[in-house]
């Protein structure tokens, strides 16, 4: 493993730490106080992720090693241990089905069961389907600047790097069985072996029952495909482990210090920390975490390949926008679809703007702390991701330069070169209007009350002096909104403003069920542009054009 990172922390940023509620705070105090009353095996903290390369990552692959970063980080802020990251590949496990979104189905259907990193690459680039896997994650938490090191299953199993823990599994194998068998199902017992011993015939991974398991000779014995026991040592890449007590092998065998994983696995956790304390190791800390889910609730698979991938999410938005849907909540399940991108990435602005303004211990709570490990960026942002989106909704921009004419007449100093942040969502806005909003717009006509309150704000809109703020034209669009049939009794006795107004303007014109707040956009654009927009709407040739 490459040399430890060694962070100098400021005593009294430590301080604030040591009291900081959020969560990946928490979570490193729980490691501490582990680690306190066990020392760690190494001079170092290790974390692990670990990853399944059977089908392409995904972006629930993505935020396990962002998580585990920011427990990290917050880790070395109240601890003077330095730390590694260690992010596994189990791309020695056997392929189980082909994955529904890759080519040549059929080359990878002729390899079922053989091991990931020996099935060919469907497309054509790799040694293997595992390297091709492996080669996706790594390109990707590199352009997002993780600092870890890589690990392949295959190559510690095959260089001996576990060769210890598979004779000690060898020597322990009945303590392992008496884990296991109780866990499974009475047919499955009959079979079970934490033992996978590789085909010398065919090369498959087999899952078959041990006829010996010889810890003097440090071998197994098993009936190959053909019938013939096959007598193979347990080390040098000849047999791996089943994927339960590979788990807590693998903690055994690199003192892992702290690995989270989803709530799918958080039963088989007693298991996990049974096996690893039966092969002589200590059980790391835990962080069990709720599962991202795709548009119908489904849980997002590799094989499948639902939900998100971390290519189409930059498409659309900033890499930190996806950070900071990873930091929000997670032991909440939430979706993970494209209608969750401009939600993160106004958030992440909101949280990144209010940084600078905010004392130590509130900026150990932002999001934005944990996304730029410690050190964030300064990022005026005059405009949302929001507004930007109805903005290329009504403007009919089709380029950035078309935007950035609305931009720079609602904020004159704000330019490509002096707000690079501003320029970059514009561009992501486009595409994301282009694929997503256009399709979905759908306008509607207004009825008699609503085209007379439209008719009121455009005359209270022309009435508005010249270079009036957004929230002076906010305050007109809810002086319109005070009148029949929008008003609402507010708690205090004062009378207020409905949501059905809001909709109202939200669907008419901009033929959405929401929106930005309405008075900034206006402002961004234009007092003229909005009044001939309701005029458009009133002809009813926003219905018509979206026919």
């Amino acid at each position: 493993m490459s040399s430890p990172s060694k962070p100098t922390v400021d005593p009294a940023l430590r301080a604030a730490a040591l009291e900081s509620k959020a969560w990946p705070f928490e979570e490193a105090r729980k490691l501490l106080k582990r680690i306190e009353k066990r020392q760690t095996r190494h001079d170092y903290i290790l974390f692990e992720t670990g990853y399944g390369p059977s089908g392409l990552p995904h972006i629930g692959t993505f935020g396990e090693v962002a998580r585990t970063t920011m427990i990290r980080r917050a880790f070395e802020l109240i601890s003077d241990m330095p730390t590694k990251l260690l992010c596994f590949s189990d791309d020695m496990d056997g392929m189980r089905k082909v994955p529904d979104n890759v080519p040549n189905q059929e080359l990878l259907q002729e390899n079922l069961h053989r091991p990931l990193t020996v099935v060919p690459d469907p497309f054509g680039e790799y040694e293997s389907f595992g390297h091709h896997n492996n080669a996706m994650l790594r390109r990707f938490l590199d352009t997002f600047g993780f600092e870890y090191e890589f690990a392949s299953a295959t190559e510690y199993y095959k260089s001996g790097k576990f060769d210890d823990i598979l004779l000690r599994a060898c020597e322990r194998y009945q303590k392992i069985m008496d884990i296991m068998l109780p866990t499974l199902g009475e047919e499955r017992r009959a079979t079970y072996s934490c033992f996978l011993p590789i085909s010398p015939t065919s090369g498959r991974v087999l899952y078959v029952p041990m006829k010996d398991v010889n810890a003097a000779d440090g071998t197994v014995t098993f009936a190959d495909e053909d019938g013939t026991d096959v007598t193979l040592p347990v080390t040098g890449g000849n047999v791996k482990l089943q994927w339960k007590p590979d788990f807590g092998a693998r903690w055994a065998a690199l003192g892992v210090d702290f690995e989270m994983y989803g709530k799918d696995h958080q039963t088989n956790t007693p298991i996990y920390d049974g096996i690893c304390r039966a092969l002589g190791g200590h059980a790391p800390e835990h962080y069990v975490y709720e599962l991202f889910l795709d548009q119908n609730g489904e849980k997002i698979s590799k094989s499948k390949g639902n939900g998100l991938t971390i290519d189409e999410w930059l498409t659309y938005a900033p890499t930190e926008s996806l950070s900071m849907f990873m930091f929000q909540k997670p032991r909440t399940a939430k979706r993970m679809y494209f209608d969750v991108i401009p939600r993160a990435v106004d958030e992440y602005f909101q949280f990144l703007g209010a940084f600078q303004r905010q004392e130590l211990k509130d900026r150990l709570s932002n999001p934005a702390w944990h996304i730029h490990e410690g050190n964030p960026p300064v990022a005026d942002m005059p405009v949302s991701f929001a507004l930007l989106l109805n903005l290329a909704a009504v403007a009919n921009a089709e380029t950035k330069d078309g935007l950035w004419a609305f931009i720079q007449r609602y904020s004159p100093d704000t330019t490509p070169e002096t707000h690079p942040h501003v320029d970059q969502l514009a561009g992501f806005a486009l595409r994301y209007f282009e694929d997503f909003v256009r399709p979905a717009k759908q306008y509607r006509e207004a009825t008699a009350d609503e085209a007379t309150a439209l008719r009121d704000l455009s005359d209270t809109l022309a009435q508005l002096p010249a270079g009036s703020t957004p929230q002076d034209i906010q305050s007109a669009i809810y002086d319109v909104g005070r009148r029949e049939p929008y008003t609402k009794q507010n708690k205090d006795g004062s009378v207020g403003v409905s949501l059905a107004w809001f909709n109202t303007l939200y669907e008419i014109l901009l033929g959405e069920k929401q929106g930005p707040r309405f008075g900034s956009f206006v402002a961004l654009y234009g007092v003229d542009e909005t009044r001939a927009l309701i005029d458009r709407a009133l002809a009813g040739d926003l219905v018509r054009g979206a026919a």
